[in-house]
C-alpha cells in the first residue's frame, strides 16, 4: 500500500497491481547515472521517483548504480558530486551502492554465452561502415559480411579482443538479431568495443568495454530490480532490453517502464550543451548558480524541500511536455517564505543623516526573524544617527502613488521610527549623495501614537554597524522560453543573467551568516551566503529568487 501523501501515478498503480497479484513481494528500483557529468534538474525527477517509491512502500529499496562503462568520459569528481546531490535531495541508498563495473566479468561470460548460442558475432566493419549497413528509418539494413562466422571463430576472436590482440576500433561484438527490423536499435547492435583506457575502478584490467544497452538490463537483473524506470527516449530501446534478458540464463527479468522526462522552460538540460556553456566560459563552471545542475541550484540557494515539492506537483506522465519554470519558482518561494529568516540589506545605498538624533547614541531595536513564526525568535538591530537606505526608496519629484521618501515626506523605518526628509545634499554634478532628515522619538518601533497615517515603510542599515557585502543578482540564463526551438541556443543567452553589486550593505547579524542558509532581504528577495567565493572579510550573497515573478511583464518585450 502507498502512503496517503504519495502521488498515485501510472507507475505506482503498476506497482500496486504487482503487489496485489503476488507477482512481487518486494519492489526494487534503481537510479543509474553515468558519471560523465553533473546531475541537472531533470535528474531530480528521476531521483525523487525512484527513491520516493522506495520510501513509500514498506518492502522497497532503491539502488544507486553508476553506469561506468566508458572510462574516457568518467571521473571520480562526477561520482562524488552525484552522491552529494542525491543526499542533498534527502535520499540515501544505504548499503545499495553498485557500479556496472562490478559486473564486468559476468558481462563478459554472458557475451560468450550469446556467441555460443549463435546470438552474437565479432564484426570487422568500421564504425562508419556499421552505420552505412544499418540502413535508415525507411530502408532496411544489410547484413555484415562477418555475420555468419562460426561459433568457434567468434569465440576465438572475442577472447583475443579481451587479450588485447587487436587495435582499438578494429573489431566489435554485435548481437545477431534482425537487420530488417523496423526498430533500428534491433539491427545487430554493438555489444562490446575495443577501448584502451584506464578505468577509475578496474584500472587497466580491461581493454574491451560493454555498451550501455547491453550492460543496463543485465545489471538490473543481477541486482533483482523489479521495475526499471527510465525516460521516454529509452522506449525504442525496450525491445533490446527484453531481447538481451530473454537470451541469457538470468531468472530475474525486470520490467522497463518509461515516463516523460522533465522539460523546463527557459532551461537547457542536455549534458553536451551544458558542457559547452562551461567550456566557452559563458558560466563560471558546473556549479554556476545560473546552471540547472543540482550543484548550481544548490549553490544559488534552492532548497531540497522545494525541489521535491516541485517534482511531486508535476507528477509522472507518459507523454512529454514543457513545465513552466514559474511553477518551480512558486514552489521555491512557498518554502522560503515559510522558512527563511528575515534580515535587512541595502543593495544600492543612499546615505541618510538624522539631524536631531544624538551623534554618539546607538539604539538597539528588536526585530522579528519571521513575522509569521514567533518560534524563529528575534534579533537586535542597531540604530544610529547615520543610516543607509535604498536609492530606489527616494525620489526628488515623486509621482502620486509613490509612498516612499521624498522632500517633506514622512516614511516609517522598519522596526524603528518615523522620519521626515528635510534637505537634499548633492555633489557638483547634481547627484544626490545624502539626505538629511528628522525623526519622531515618540514613534519608536514604528508606532504612531497620534494616529497619523504613514503609508510607506522602508528598510535601512546603520552606517556605523553595517557589513559590506558583494551581492550577485541572478536571473534566468536564457531570454526565450524554448532556447532550443530554433538556431543556436547560445544566441538566446540572457545578457542580464548576472549583475554584481560590490557595495551592498547588510545588517550586522549577517556577519555571522551561514553558507547555504536562506534569508529574505526584506523587500528585496531571497538570498543565501555563497559557499564557494565567500571570504571572512568578503561575504558574497547570491539571490536565489525574487519576491515575485518579474518576468510576466518583461517577457512581453522579449
Amino acid at each position: 500500500m502507498t502512503t496517503e501523501n504519495a502521488s498515485h501515478d501510472f507507475i505506482r498503480k503498476i506497482i500496486d497491481d504487482d503487489l496485489a497479484t503476488g507477482k512481487h513481494t518486494e519492489i526494487v528500483t534503481r537510479f543509474p547515472p553515468e558519471p560523465n557529468g553533473y546531475l541537472h534538474i531533470g535528474h531530480a525527477k528521476s531521483i525523487c521517483l525512484n527513491f520516493g517509491i522506495a520510501a513509500e512502500y514498506p518492502t522497497t529499496r532503491c539502488h544507486l548504480r553508476f553506469d561506468d562503462t566508458n572510462p574516457t568520459k568518467e571521473e571520480q569528481e562526477y561520482i562524488d558530486a552525484i552522491k552529494a546531490d542525491v543526499r542533498w535531495l534527502g535520499f540515501d541508498w544505504g548499503d545499495n551502492l553498485f557500479h556496472a563495473s562490478d559486473y564486468f566479468e559476468k558481462l563478459y561470460e554472458f557475451a560468450e554465452h550469446l556467441i555460443t548460442t549463435g546470438h552474437a558475432y565479432v564484426c570487422d566493419l568500421t564504425g562508419d561502415e556499421i552505420r552505412e549497413y544499418r540502413g535508415t528509418l525507411t530502408e532496411p539494413g544489410r547484413e555484415s559480411p562477418y555475420r555468419n562466422r562460426s561459433v568457434e571463430e567468434n569465440l576465438d576472436l572475442f577472447r583475443r579482443m579481451r587479450a588485447g590482440d587487436f587495435p582499438d576500433g578494429s573489431r566489435v561484438l554485435r548481437a545477431k538479431i534482425d537487420m530488417t527490423s523496423g526498430n533500428i536499435n534491433m539491427r545487430d547492435p554493438v555489444l562490446y568495443r575495443i577501448l584502451r583506457a584506464s578505468h577509475p575502478r578496474t584500472g587497466d584490467a580491461w581493454c574491451i568495454y560493454p555498451m550501455y544497452d547491453y550492460t543496463h538490463p543485465i545489471s538490473d537483473a543481477l541486482e533483482g530490480i523489479t521495475h526499471s524506470l527510465c525516460t521516454l527516449e529509452f522506449e525504442d530501446h525496450r525491445p533490446l532490453y527484453d531481447w538481451t534478458l530473454n537470451h541469457l540464463p538470468i531468472p530475474c527479468h525486470p520490467r522497463q517502464i518509461e515516463f516523460a522526462r522533465l522539460n523546463l522552460s527557459y532551461t537547457v538540460v542536455s549534458k553536451r550543451k551544458l558542457l559547452r556553456l562551461v567550456k566557452e566560459g559563458k558560466v563560471s563552471g558546473w556549479d554556476d548558480p545560473r546552471m540547472p545542475t543540482l550543484s548550481g541550484i544548490r549553490r544559488r540557494g534552492f532548497t531540497p524541500a522545494a525541489l521535491r515539492d516541485f517534482c511531486t506537483r508535476i507528477g509522472v506522465a507518459k507523454k512529454d511536455s514543457i513545465v513552466e519554470v514559474e511553477l518551480l519558482e512558486h514552489c521555491l518561494r512557498e518554502d522560503l517564505n515559510e522558512n527563511a529568516a528575515r534580515v535587512m540589506g541595502v543593495l544600492e545605498p543612499l546615505k541618510l543623516v538624522i539631524t536631531n538624533y544624538p551623534e554618539d547614541e546607538v539604539d538597539s531595536l528588536t526585530a522579528q526573524n519571521h513575522p509569521q513564526n514567533p518560534e524563529m525568535g528575534t534579533r537586535q538591530v542597531p540604530f544610529s544617527r547615520e543610516l543607509y537606505i535604498e536609492q530606489a526608496d527616494f525620489m526628488e519629484d515623486p509621482p502620486k502613488k509613490f509612498f516612499r521618501l521624498g522632500p517633506g515626506r514622512e516614511v516609517r523605518l522598519r522596526y524603528a521610527y518615523i522620519i521626515k526628509c528635510e534637505e537634499i545634499i548633492k555633489d557638483e554634478a547634481g547627484t544626490i549623495i545624502e539626505l538629511r532628515c528628522t525623526y519622531d522619538p515618540a514613534t519608536r518601533g514604528g508606532d504612531t501614537p497620534d494616529g497619523r497615517k504613514i503609508k510607506g515603510t522602508i528598510h535601512w542599515v546603520s552606517a556605523q554597524h553595517a557589513v559590506r557585502a558583494e551581492v550577485r543578482l541572478y536571473d534566468r540564463l536564457f531570454r526565450q522560453a524554448d532556447p532550443e526551438s530554433e538556431g543556436d541556443f547560445m544566441e538566446c543567452l540572457n545578457p542580464d543573467s548576472l549583475q554584481i553589486l560590490d557595495h551592498a550593505l547588510v545588517e550586522p547579524s549577517m556577519g555571522m551568516a551561514e553558507p547555504g542558509r536562506n534569508y529574505q532581504f526584506e523587500r528585496q528577495g531571497y538570498f543565501c551566503l555563497d559557499n564557494k567565493d565567500t571570504q571572512p572579510a568578503h561575504p558574497v550573497f547570491n539571490r536565489t529568487v525574487t519576491l515575485r515573478d518579474t518576468w510576466a511583464k518583461v517577457n512581453k518585450t522579449v
